[in-house]
């Protein structure tokens, strides 16, 4: 029971329920049970036949009642109705399978895409918020697998800062980043952290830097131009390094031929000749090479099967060069590594929708991890694959040579996904009794869509279920899917204010390519992603063919 106090006189007082099975629930209860009993064998069919779970063992079954044995509900032996929804609710019914890595890693760095971070070491807004080492940690801890540092040296030219050029931002000594990189590189993942470099010095003073703090843990690459990147799997453990090659090396090659020169000026940075005795060290640390040619787009995109490398584009040059050049962008990140940063009028370190660089094949679509909002959590949806180990493989449609994928065709409907909303709760355990409204429980409703290739991509919802910490909307909605491989499911709860500004209520973007079949406990989270104790949803996916 909660009070609300109405017009400083008088209370109004609203129960808080606890959630009832469904009647959909009720029903298949009673369609896999006998005289109001369920036992294993029971249980067993029903993860077969409703929760899609084809594999699933007997013992499976057994552990699941091992799970609800010590409720007062549990008959030994057998679940009765609420022991089977109070399972249905549970931690153990998730909706994304709980797994370790399970993509295929033995693939070129080129084949995945990796959780990419911009600006790393900013704690807030591009203009004014300071530098620290602390953002990279967190970043790393969330699994981030691409750190961007931005270097510059100090006054007196004797050290490297990080900073944001241009920006108020106060600079954090390079030596503190490194640090803090080899320290938590792989505290939530094994697979291979790369540190990609903004380089505005004019010496390697950075080399003996990046060589003494990371020792064994960098890697350097066999040859200065690789006809191809290597794989996560074969990279576990090590961090690299991706940047321009060193310029000051580059002014002093000199180039023997015409041709030679004609296409140093074309690419619009000399590439150096192969030789590694001459190269200084910091330019032999550098695994991905990047750059952007001059001579245009068909420039940028040109591949050269001698050796691989990364271009970078803003996400507005990537929006203007789309249009025309989709399938070429597309056949370059098959070998290269393309990576997408925010454009740089995002001073509130705002995203962008990251859909258009994974349609495209970017491998490394960068985001600003302090700017929580909704591409930032269709992000962390993306990421949720795979074990959460930062790695997600591309899909084999992106990787056909033979069929270059056009993401600006109209492909048709491959599946339709049908979700059906049940209920909610724990809003009452894990917020204030007014956080929503002074005067009486909250209206919820749930928004639900797909973010995906533009075709697929759309949000429905739910009615408003009004004065109830126990929302129940029995609502259903069909999403047909043409590229089921780049969609993300997005989970908004919100609650309705008559203005218009309806506050917040919790979200989750799941990525529909390793969605459970069946019917799931969807846990919410906030703003900034931190998974709340109590709130979920009781959701059902259903994958209907076309």
């Amino acid at each position: 029971m909660s009070s609300f106090r109405v017009c400083f006189c008088f209370w109004r007082r609203f129960r808080i329920r606890e959630p009832e099975p469904p009647h959909d629930i009720r029903n298949l209860f009673l369609q896999y049970s006998e005289n109001g009993a369920m036992d294993i064998d029971h249980l067993h069919r029903f993860l077969i036949e409703v929760q899609g779970e084809k594999d699933v063992t007997r013992e499976t079954a057994e552990e699941i009642f091992h799970s609800v044995k010590h409720l007062s509900i549990f008959k030994k032996g057998s679940l009765h109705l609420h022991a089977f929804f109070w399972y249905l609710m549970g931690e153990y019914n998730s909706p994304l399978p709980q797994l370790p890595v399970h993509h295929e890693m033995n693939a070129p760095l080129a084949h995945y895409y990796l959780y990419t971070g911009h600006n790393s070491y900013l704690t807030g807004n591009q203009l004014t918020s300071d530098c620290s080492s602390k953002p990279i940690k967190k970043a790393l801890l969330k699994g981030v697998r691409v750190i961007e540092l931005d270097l510059w040296p100090n006054a007196t030219g004797d050290k490297v800062e990080v900073r944001h050029g241009g920006a108020l931002t106060a600079p954090v000594d390079l030596q503190n980043c490194l640090n803090i990189t080899r320290d938590h590189a792989f505290s939530a993942s094994d697979y291979p952290v790369v540190i990609t470099f903004e380089d505005h010095l004019t010496s390697p003073l950075q080399a003996k830097m990046v060589s003494k703090t990371f020792g064994e843990k960098l890697y350097l690459p066999e040859s200065e131009s690789l006809p191809e990147f290597p794989s996560p799997e074969s990279l576990v453990g090590k961090i690299m390094i991706s940047t321009k090659p060193p310029k000051e090396y580059l002014e002093k090659q000199d180039s023997t031929s015409e041709n030679a020169r004609q296409e140093e000026a074309d690419e619009g940075e000399e590439e150096p000749e192969e030789d590694g005795a001459n190269a200084p060290e910091y330019k032999k640390m550098i695994a991905i090479h990047a750059g952007k040619p001059k001579g245009g787009v068909e420039n940028w995109l040109r591949i050269d099967v001698s050796k691989v490398r990364r271009l970078s584009l803003s996400e507005q040059e990537l929006e203007a060069i789309a249009r025309s050049h989709g399938c070429e962008i597309v056949r370059f990140t098959q070998r290269n590594m393309l990576r997408i940063y925010p454009k740089g009028t995002r001073f509130d370190s705002s995203n962008y929708n990251p859909l258009l660089g994974w349609m495209h094949g970017a491998q490394m679509v960068a985001f600003n991890m302090q700017g929580y909002d909704k591409h930032l959590w269709i992000m962390q949806g993306m990421f949720r694959a795979n074990g959460g180990c930062g790695y997600v493989k591309k899909p084999d449609l992106l990787l056909n040579e033979k069929e270059i994928f056009n993401p600006a065709e109209l492909l048709p409907v491959k599946l339709t996904l049908k979700v059906t909303l049940y209920l909610g709760e724990g809003w009452h355990l894990d917020f204030r009794k007014t956080h929503f409204d002074l005067y009486s429980p909250p209206d919820f409703f749930t928004m639900v869509g797909i973010a995906g290739v533009p075709a697929d991509t759309q949000m429905k919802k739910t009615k408003a279920i009004e004065d109830e910490w126990v929302p129940i909307w029995n609502q259903e909605f069909r999403f047909p899917l043409r590229v089921p491989e780049l969609a993300i499911l997005r989970i908004l709860v919100l609650e309705y204010d008559t203005s218009g500004n309806h506050d917040f209520g919790g979200q989750t973007c799941l990525p529909v390519s390793e969605l459970r079949e069946g019917i799931r406990a969807v846990p919410l989270y906030s703003r900034r992603s931190e998974k709340y104790n109590s709130v979920k949803l009781l959701m059902r996916f259903q994958f209907l063919p076309t």
